[in-house]
This record gives C-alpha cells, structure tokens and sequence, in this order.
C-alpha cells in the first residue's frame, strides 16, 4: 500500500481533548494548493445533483482516482462533516484541501469549488436586477415553481432518512407546527433547540464503532482556537446588529447565523435566510424565490445562493461586492468548525448525549423545511392549476424519472417562459 495512504498509528484509547503526549501529529502536507484549486474547479464546474452527489464526486476522484486518503478515512471525514453544522460537502472539500497541502490548500479547495456557481449566480442576479422583471418574467415564474418541487424531493429524502421512527417524526411535526405559529428566526431557534433537547433526553440511537484517524495538520491547541473563534464570532455579531443601525452588520448576522445552525446544509438554509432577508424588505420574495430556482440550475454547492442574495441586496450591499461579503460570511463559520473539530472528533461522536442531540436537531430540520415548503415556497410560487401542474411534473421528473435538477429547472423556466407569453 503507498505510504500516503497508511494511516498514522493510534491508541484504541481515546485521545486527550487537552492536547497532551498522546495528541495526534499532524502530517506534512503533500501537494500544492495549485494542484487542490484545480482539481476542485472542475469539480465545481460539473458537480451537480446536491450534497450526497458530490460527496459521490469527491470520492471518485481523492478516494480511487488520485488517492490522496483510504476509503475509512474518506468515510470517517463525512461523518465528521455530517454531524456538524454547515454545508457538508464544502465542509469535505475544505478538510482534503487541508489534508493535502495545508491551510492554503483548505482556501484553494474551497475557493474553485464554491466560485464557479457563485459568478453564475450574481451574473444571474445583475440580469434580474437590471431588466427588473422579479415578478413579471414567465421564465422567472418557473424557476420559482421548479423551487417547489426541489424543495419538495428534498423534504420527502430528508424525512426517510432522518425521521425512521415516531418520536423523530413527531419532532418533526412539533418543529413545523413551531415554525408555522411562530414565524421568523425566533421560531427557527425555538424548533431547533426543541429537537436537540427532546433528542438527547428521549432519543435512542445505537452506538458507533470507533475508527482510526489521521492527522489533518490541526493541533488540538489550535482546534480549540478555531472553535473559540467561531463562538466569538457568532456573538460579535449578533451583539453588533442589536445595538447598531446598521444594514450590513445585521446581514452578516443573519447570514453568520444561518451558516452555524443549520443541519443538513444546502436545502435546510432556505427557511432561515429567508426569514432573514424578506421581512425587512431587504430581498422581495419574487427574487428569493427566483434566485433559489436558479441556484438548482448551477454545479457546486447550494449555499452559494448566499452571494446572490447578497447581489440583490440594496445600498450599502447589492452587486459584487454584496455577494462577496455574503458569500464569505455564510461559509466561515462552516471552515471555522470542520477545522476545530478535526482533532477532537472520535471522542466526541462517541459520546451518546451528543448523537441523540444531533439526532433530534436533524429531525426539527425537517419539520422547518416542510413549513418553508408550504411558506413561502408554495404560496408565492403556485397561484393557478397551470402553476400545480408544472410543479408536480417537475416533482415527478426529479424523484421517480430521477433527472438531473439542471435539466428539470431547465424545463421548468422554458415551460413558464412559454405560458407566460
């Protein structure tokens, strides 16, 4: 076997969380940060499908074609990345650029996986800013109708795979109840504490097999730095929009926010940044939910509809200047946690409070994303049986012909093109 796939030896006892003698010693890096940009920009050029596809992806490529990691120490990252917060398969991508050449190399994997659908997304933002046709365009109007039936497949795969029994689906429901009575961030909050509450109080879950690791080049002393950091960070800012008037300090708020809490990434973030961005007028609901239809149409990974949110965004935000900050915001707490949790994550995901914890929360994300179904995806997107028609044929064509999202959003914008003319 080569040598860069042998993983370092390890105690079967666990590591010490202080970072004593039995810490971990990272690895010398073993490539260059160009060599991870590249192969991460033509990974963000063609890596459609959702979160699940390009965890396939990357596998394929750093597990048999390049050989950068094994196939248990791949497995082990994802599960890692799984289980925190964030969009995971950025979370990975960051983690193997980290592997392979360092922090520079995290950056390199980072930046050619998320830019490539960012630049489409704000030049896709500038164009409806520009011929201001939110409301209007029929092409527009089946974006946001093809946003029903993705989000829609997306509540149907979450809910079977993280709701398999009555107490979970339970949570799920209370959750979207919650959301539904209480609407905005509070009620969001409020089902996601209920479900990690609830799950690690009542929840069974059965217990994990421990695994060997390798070093990522992150001490555990430099772990708890980052993870400190995180935390900081997300009460500097909430502190900071409270007390000041201030539109951009209460944006990155927001969008801070919604990339430290959500579970599950991709779909899970719409109902925060909307709840964020539409009730202070910031964003029209028309162009949340057009934007949102776009972002199925683009490779890489879906919080990069943070930089068009941030393009449509008004003065002191809006263009790219609006999308950079917006799109560095949502994705640094996501870099800040996989980093810190690296060194310390065997002890932690074998402890049973924090897998019925995070078992709960799982389940309240579904229920929040089944009440962002029905507002505001469906009440703005679905007026007429025409509307209903299109959404559930684009529903059928994503879950039982099982289509690529680009060619049903596709269809879907030249169906409301056609209809509207």
């Amino acid at each position: 076997m080569p040598s860069h796939l042998v993983p370092p030896s390890s105690s079967t006892e666990p590591p010490d969380l202080a970072g004593g003698p039995t810490a971990a010693v990272p690895p010398v890096p073993q490539g260059s940060a160009l060599e991870v940009l590249l192969a991460f920009f033509k990974l963000g050029l063609t890596s459609f499908g959702g979160p699940v596809a390009h965890l396939a992806y990357f596998r394929t490529e750093f597990v048999e074609r390049r050989r950068w990691l094994s196939d248990p120490d791949y497995s082990d990252l994802v599960a890692l990345c799984q289980f925190l917060p964030g969009p995971a398969s950025s979370q990975v991508g960051a983690a193997l650029g980290l592997l392979r050449a360092g922090w520079r190399g995290a950056l390199a994997a980072w930046a050619g996986f998320t830019l490539p659908s960012a630049v489409l997304l704000v030049l896709f933002a500038l164009g409806v800013t520009q011929w201001a046709v939110q409301g209007a365009s029929g092409a527009l109007h089946g974006l946001k109708v093809a946003a029903v039936a993705v989000v829609a497949q997306a509540v149907l795969g979450m809910a079977r795979s993280l709701c398999p029994d009555r107490l979970r689906a339970g949570l799920a429901v209370a959750a979207a109840l919650l959301v539904l009575g209480l609407p905005g961030t509070w009620g969001q909050l409020a089902a996601i504490a209920l479900g990690g509450v609830v799950g690690w109080r009542v929840l069974n879950v059965g217990p994990l097999a421990p695994a060997q690791h390798r070093g990522y080049g992150v001490s555990r002393r430099a772990g708890a730095v980052l993870l400190a950091l995180f935390a900081l960070l997300l009460a500097a800012l909430l502190l900071w929009a409270s007390v000041a008037d201030s539109m951009v300090a209460s944006a990155m708020a927001v969008f801070y926010q919604a990339g430290a809490l959500v579970f599950g990434g991709g779909h899970v973030v719409l109902p925060l940044l909307q709840a964020g961005v539409v009730p202070p007028g910031w964003v029209g609901n028309d162009a949340f939910l057009a934007g949102y239809g776009a972002a199925q149409a683009v490779p890489g990974p879906l919080f990069t509809y943070a930089a068009y949110l941030g393009a449509v965004m008004p003065h002191p935000l809006g263009g790219w200047g609006g999308a950079a900050l917006m799109l560095a915001t949502i994705f640094v707490p996501a870099l800040l946690l996989v980093a810190g949790a690296l060194p310390f994550w065997e002890v932690l995901r074998q402890r049973p409070a924090v897998q019925r914890a995070v078992g709960g929360v799982n389940a309240a994300m579904v229920g929040i994303l089944g009440a962002a179904l029905y507002d505001p995806v469906w009440t703005s997107a679905v007026h007429s049986r025409t509307d209903f028609a299109l959404a559930l044929a684009a529903f059928g064509l994503l879950v039982h012909a099982r289509w690529s999202p680009v060619w049903v959003v596709g269809l879907a914008a030249m169906a409301g093109w056609w209809l509207g003319r």
